[in-house]
């Protein structure tokens, strides 16, 4: 496959090192033998910083760290919907649990404080729909604000979970934030996406594409290789 006005090529020589005809940017074939692969990684990591360079903001050179343009690490990250109930509002939480999240390594992307409809209530726990407590839970997290949140990283999901902790309070290990701030499963503090799909759709959900902020930390090399 060549992309459009590219020629096809065996390599990234252009005509200042004596090899006229050949593309500046083409993608460089896989060497049969093994020995050959550093060598060809480096010419297809070359190759794709060319071709993303008019991605990147004017005047911002394509990253080097990690070897690929920081484009791709963005597209590949996972994103997480966690959500401070009202308890946890009301008891002057907030600060101690997002710093947890930044402490950890993750990016928040999308934050706003609201009180749910009942409509959003319900869909958000609409799978515990014909369950006897479903009520319960529609009339609590509605009866005051809730932060929402979406956090992003590698594995954000599993380990939000970890940094949460068990469902009931009192099962959760010590350090997690139910483990150390909550003693109730009522009253537990925190919600967090528990598997992608469930993500996506409570993004979805409770966000609007245009309340969600790409953006790059400045110390993004320190937090993650690659």
């Amino acid at each position: 496959m060549t992309l459009p006005g590219v020629q096809a090529s065996e390599g990234l020589r252009g005509p200042s090192q004596g090899k006229p005809g050949r593309s500046r940017l083409a993608w460089p074939p896989l060497p049969r033998g093994a020995r050959n692969w550093f060598r060809w990684r480096f010419r297809a990591m070359r190759a794709l910083r060319l071709l993303f360079a008019p991605c990147l903001p004017k005047g911002r050179a394509a990253p080097e760290h990690g070897n690929l343009p920081f484009v791709f690490s963005s597209m590949a990250a996972e994103r997480s919907f966690i959500a401070i109930k009202p308890d946890g509002v009301q008891r002057g939480l907030v600060g101690e649990i997002l710093g947890r999240f930044e402490r950890k390594g993750f990016k928040l992307v999308g934050l706003k404080q609201l009180t749910p409809s009942r409509e959003l209530a319900e869909s958000h726990y609409g799978v515990h729909r014909e369950r006897p407590f479903f009520a319960g839970l529609v009339d609590f997290i509605t009866s005051g604000p809730v932060v929402a949140m979406v956090w992003e990283g590698d594995g954000v999901i599993a380990s939000a979970r970890k940094l949460i902790g068990a469902t009931k309070p009192l099962e959760a290990e010590p350090g997690t934030i139910r483990g150390d701030l909550a003693i109730n499963i009522g009253r537990n503090v925190i919600h967090g996406s528990d598997a992608p799909e469930t993500a996506e759709f409570e993004i979805g959900l409770w966000f609007t594409p245009a309340e969600l902020s790409d953006w790059t930390p400045a110390d993004q090399v320190w937090r993650a290789e690659g």
